[in-house]
């Protein structure tokens, strides 16, 4: 494989995959869903209302989705990932390989958080799922 693989990548799935990824984070993140739970892991608290994040807190994770999707897109022309079942099987194994393991081993040296392991899980799952409904995208598109 080389960079010469970037000029035949399917840039629209790659986009698309990318703001899935993103848009996946924001409701994975959200309070009801794992928002609540990932900051009490975490040790950190809800901001006030008249708290705003700054724009870091969406640019930083929209730049990691899209750096994300541009690699899914590359490993997935480098194997010929070309149908969902395809996707399907690159994102596990994607997933697995990378984000989990990366996800756990980094909360396993994270003794500063209340309960690390906890938000190691949460990260983790979210990689993982947001990496499987990237691939699906690309391997649906190639």
């Amino acid at each position: 494989m080389s960079f010469d693989v970037l000029g035949e990548l399917n840039w629209l799935a790659v986009i698309v995959a990318a703001l899935a990824y993103f848009v996946l984070g924001a409701l994975w993140y959200a309070p009801p869903v794992m928002g609540k739970s990932w900051m009490a892991a975490g040790g950190m608290e809800t901001p006030a209302d008249d708290q705003r994040p700054g724009a870091g807190i969406y640019v930083v994770p929209l730049v990691g989705s899209v750096l994300s999707a541009v690699a899914l897109g590359m490993l997935a022309e480098a194997t010929g990932t070309d149908t969902v079942g395809a996707g399907f099987v690159l994102g596990v194994v994607v997933a697995i390989g990378f984000a989990l393991a990366i996800a756990l081993v980094t909360a396993t040296f994270e003794s500063n958080k209340p309960k690390p392991m906890v938000w190691g899980a949460i990260n983790a799952g979210y990689h993982a799922l947001g990496i499987i409904v990237a691939a699906l995208i690309i391997g649906a598109w190639q």
